[in-house]
């Protein structure tokens, strides 16, 4: 069954088969052509007298078996040759064989036509989404924060003067289709008590490429071709960010990482310098989108503060893409004590005004009740979904089971993906941008999706 994929739609090899036969006939008529048809008379006379010495009759039908019989012959060599020249070439380049070679274009071409996804936050709720939908596209732009401030990332900025690396390495990751080691070495934090201590290899490595191609999006793009990553990873802006918070009891909190332990309520973020351009090709990646994806992350610390950055809000509203907030589980000590749905809505309408959201997709599951204890001695609660305020601020819910439970609430990729793809897929099917074809093709890979969540159960 596996070389039948071979003749897949959108596998591109169909029409250089069928030209490789075309071929293969005319060089057949060019050399009837060449050698004269009384070469061929004589070829013909040659199996008349074969035939009528064997069997002693004259059948003129003879030829025409004849000629079936050397043409199918010679499809079949053709063919086997092929083959020995597929395998052979395979072999070299990859070792696995050729079903495997065969699975990974197939799965190429399909997420090639997979809808264009911007994907706009930062911190582990980005990831998480990521790690679910580059199995549906690799059209896929994250568009990351880069008001990060502490740990290695932190650090990183601070001596170098660059941007913060951490949720861009993240994003990477998520995003790689390569070997685990390289995700774990990527992943790795150096111990002990030296200057390295607590540096993840992955920051570091990125730190270096921007220092030796002078340019972080250049520097991206080439750790991206290390762990062949599916679609890309781009900084919100190129420049250094800080974060600062406007408490309603005046006073102001400065640094990302300082924001949520201040213990106080948050009436507005802002960025310095307020002025901080966007990288262009952040913005064209969310006006070329199907869709636009906000979050999931921290509301105050990772979502919003992409939308600060100038361009970025006037192109989301610009964009003919359908525009998703992913409303988080859980509410966040120190960022969005007692905020419900339309809450999270709200406060970002008020740092960067409407337009920017068609659709919020909240969790629907019961948070188990163990696991709610625990929160709640954090002062963590799971978040209250008020549709009727979220509908008055002009933004339709949308309701699924996201959450996956272990020692902690996360949102499941699976889960996750498979309703924000189903989506852009029922939004975006009528578009001519959208054909049928593809269509099938990436509702069969949500469906995959789907089987290897139930699998898992």
């Amino acid at each position: 069954m596996n070389y039948l994929k071979w003749l897949y739609p959108g596998m591109k090899l169909k029409r250089w088969l069928l030209l490789f036969s075309l071929g293969v006939i005319a060089a057949s008529l060019g050399l009837a052509i060449v050698f004269n048809y009384k070469y061929i008379g004589v070829v013909e006379e040659n199996i008349f007298k074969l035939f009528y010495r064997a069997t002693g009759k004259y059948y003129y039908a003879v030829t025409t078996v004849a000629g079936t019989v050397i043409f199918v012959l010679g499809l079949a060599v053709m063919t086997f040759s092929t083959r020995q020249i597929i395998r052979s070439v395979v072999s070299v380049l990859l070792p696995e064989g050729s079903d495997k070679l065969v699975e990974i274009i197939f799965q190429k071409r399909k997420l090639n036509r997979g809808p264009a996804v911007a994907v706009l936050g930062g911190g582990t709720g980005l990831s998480v989404l990521l790690r679910g939908i580059k199995g549906v596209t690799s059209n896929i732009t994250a568009i990351v924060t880069v008001a990060d401030d502490g740990g290695s990332s932190g650090r990183i900025r601070n001596d170098l003067g660059i941007i913060p690396p951490g949720d861009l390495r993240s994003c990477l990751v998520a995003l790689a289709d390569t070997e685990p080691l390289m995700e774990k070495l990527f992943q790795h934090r150096f111990g002990g008590a030296g200057d390295l201590a607590g540096h993840s290899f992955g920051n570091l490595f990125i730190a270096a490429m921007t220092e030796v191609l002078g340019d972080v999006e250049l520097a991206l793009k080439e750790s991206s071709k290390v762990l062949a990553v599916r679609g890309q990873v781009l900084p919100s802006s190129a420049q250094t960010i800080r974060l600062a918070a406007e408490m309603t009891d005046g006073s102001v909190v400065e640094g990302e990482s300082c924001i949520p332990l201040a213990g106080k309520v948050i009436k507005r973020v802002f960025i310095r310098p307020e002025d901080a351009p966007p990288v262009a090709s952040a913005i064209e990646a969310i006006e070329n989108a199907d869709a636009c994806i906000l979050g999931p992350g921290s509301l105050y610390t990772s979502v919003i503060p992409n939308l600060l950055v100038g361009g970025i809000a006037d192109a989301l509203r610009r964009t003919q893409a359908v525009k998703i907030y992913i409303c988080n589980v859980m509410t966040q000590p120190g960022e969005t004590d007692g905020y419900t749905a339309s809450r999270h809505v709200q406060a970002i309408f008020d740092h960067v005004g409407p337009g920017l959201i068609d659709y919020v997709v909240v969790n629907d599951q019961a948070v188990a009740s163990h696991l709610q204890a625990v929160y709640a001695r954090q002062a963590a609660y799971p978040v209250t979904v008020d549709t009727e305020a979220l509908e008055v601020l002009g933004v339709k819910t949308v309701k699924a089971n996201l959450i996956s439970e272990t020692v902690l609430v996360r949102h499941d990729p699976v889960k996750l993906s498979q309703t924000i793809m189903e989506m852009v897929f029922r939004l975006k099917a009528s578009s001519e941008r959208m054909k049928l074809l593809d269509y099938y093709l990436i509702a069969d890979n949500i469906k995959e999706l789907k089987n290897g969540d139930d699998s898992r159960r």
